[in-house]
């Protein structure tokens, strides 16, 4: 097991997704993001079935930091719920893994600089 995680989230459009990926990466809670192409998601929301198109969104960071990276996404989202979740990573090659735990830092976020 390593030290790192990917963080899978969705988002409503590639603008949303792109802009809170990057301010994920800026603000050095994920040292990476890959914005994947639109999936078509079939969810149940207020008692009914509702299909939407979506952008999903793979976020790299430290374990120690997904919690503070979902909480982050959560903030900036437009969904009322929206989905973020971290998922452990068995095994990278090394040199991948001390890039991504380099690229992401415990700086403090915008909003706690403003605050």
């Amino acid at each position: 097991m390593t030290d790192i995680v990917s963080v899978y989230a969705l988002f409503g459009s590639a603008e949303e997704a792109r802009t809170i990926a990057r301010t994920a990466v800026e603000e050095g809670l994920a040292a990476c993001a890959n914005l994947l192409a639109p999936c078509h998601s079939l969810y149940r929301w207020e008692g009914r079935i509702e299909e939407a198109a979506e952008i999903p969104v793979l976020l790299k960071t430290r374990a120690d930091l997904a919690e503070r990276l979902i909480e982050r996404i959560d903030s900036l989202h437009s969904y009322e719920v929206p989905a973020a979740v971290a998922w452990g990573i068995e095994a990278a090659i090394p040199a991948y893994a001390r890039w991504v735990e380099a690229e992401t830092r415990s700086e403090p976020s915008r909003e706690d600089v403003t605050a």
